[in-house]
């Protein structure tokens, strides 16, 4: 048994999908991005606190932490904080390709850490439709803002990398982490 550092669903149904005994504690942390951060070092720092704080409630149990950044031009974009940001982003990421990192730690005895980087090519996509996805309410917290496992995937012309990283819980890099510290997925002998 492990403990989930999120209240992510999609992590939460990532992890059941690969057979791994969890339960969700989630934190809330200082998500910002200190000046001149790369994603790649921001993507690790939020995961490792996240996982950090709640293995200090909890220091018996293994914790997973996991955070997303997309980047484009050398600028991580997060969360949406409005509809215009929200379209704002879908738009600078139309017609073109940007990078997704997702960081995953687990805190144990000691902290283990792996990174996974993937690049998704969006169509063009016009005004129309990126106003018309916003008011669905999908993207407002998904890094980026969209949600390639939902209605966004009609956007989505091409990927390089791992489908379940860009989700937000890369399960290849999880596993190894995992099986490392000793903890076996319910259908892995």
């Amino acid at each position: 048994m492990i403990i989930l550092a999120s209240q992510s669903p999609r992590r939460a149904e990532l992890l059941t999908q690969i057979g791994i005994e969890f339960r969700i504690v989630a934190t809330a942390i200082d998500e910002s991005v200190h000046p001149d951060e790369r994603a790649a070092d921001y993507v690790e720092r939020v995961a490792i606190a996240k996982a950090k704080r709640v293995h200090d409630e909890f220091p018996d149990c293994p914790v997973l932490g996991s955070d997303t950044a997309v980047v484009i031009d050398h600028t991580l974009l997060g969360k949406p904080r409005d509809r215009e940001q929200g379209i704002d982003m879908l738009l600078r990421l139309s017609g073109r390709t940007h990078e997704v990192l997702t960081g995953v730690a687990v805190v144990a005895e000691q902290v283990h850490y792996r990174l996974n980087l993937s690049r998704v090519t969006l169509r063009n996509i016009s005004p129309q439709e990126a106003a018309a996805y916003w008011a669905t309410g999908e993207p407002a917290d998904k890094a980026g803002g969209y949600a390639i496992q939902g209605l966004a995937a009609v956007f989505v012309e091409h990927i390089e990398g791992s489908y379940s990283g860009i989700m937000g819980l890369p399960l290849f890099e999880t596993m190894q982490i995992l099986a490392a510290i000793g903890v076996q997925s319910r259908w892995r002998p």
